[in-house]
């Protein structure tokens, strides 16, 4: 998992280096009535550990664990204004569920994942080749072709969440630019292993770091 967001780190921060080579290049900037699409390679780091415990709720030591993921994405934002935005997120990943405790590594469950989220966005300076912006807004989890491991069986509730946004559009040549975004996403999810005779609420609450490029029309 360190790795991973090591690696992703890495590539936020070589992207925006490579930007420096264009800095006399003429660009588009972003004003009111802009599309701007963006092709990303995002990866999505779950945040969870919750307690397994029983159907009454009493404890077995166990807790759930979500495996990270990196897949494409593709995002579509409309400036509402010069400043201001929507953005609309599209992409799916896949997770592996495991049962962690003492003496205990196990993967009871591997499902995809469709999480889009629909954010408004405040740029604070379209008009220059480094414009960053922050944003806030809803997403929905659908868990769709899951397979159970191991002899388990695994339900898991699809819902709504939200979502904090930060990231950067840096200009490179015309309308193409390179574009950095992390989200963090609050959702929880009511998990019932084998029929409910275990249970957790899972707080998946995943942070998503994304770097690709965009087009502006």
């Amino acid at each position: 998992m360190t790795a991973l967001r090591l690696a992703l780190l890495a590539g936020l921060t070589l992207a925006a280096a490579g930007t420096g080579a264009y800095a006399q290049e003429a660009f588009m900037p972003a004003a009111k009535g802009t599309w701007q699409v963006n092709l990303r390679a995002t990866g999505v780091l779950p945040d969870a550990g919750d307690p397994i415990v029983t159907a009454a709720g009493a404890a077995t030591g166990l807790k759930a664990d979500v495996k990270d993921d990196v897949k494409p994405t593709l995002g579509v934002s409309y400036f509402l204004t010069d400043k201001l935005a929507v953005e609309v997120i599209a992409g799916t990943t896949q997770h592996t569920i495991k049962a962690v405790g003492p003496g205990t590594d196990v993967v009871v469950h591997k499902t995809w994942v469709l999480p889009p989220v629909v954010s408004a966005q405040y740029h604070f300076a379209p008009r220059a080749r480094f414009n960053p912006y922050v944003g806030a807004g809803l997403n929905y989890m659908l868990f769709y072709s899951g397979k159970d491991r191991n002899g388990f069986t695994v339900d898991l509730d699809d819902g709504f969440g939200y979502a904090l946004q930060a990231g950067a559009d840096i200009a490179v040549k015309g309308p193409y630019v390179v574009n950095l975004d992390v989200k963090k996403v609050w959702f929880e999810t009511d998990a019932k292993i084998n029929g409910g005779a275990l249970k957790s609420k899972v707080n998946l609450d995943p942070t998503v770091v994304s770097v690709g490029i965009g087009r502006r029309f």
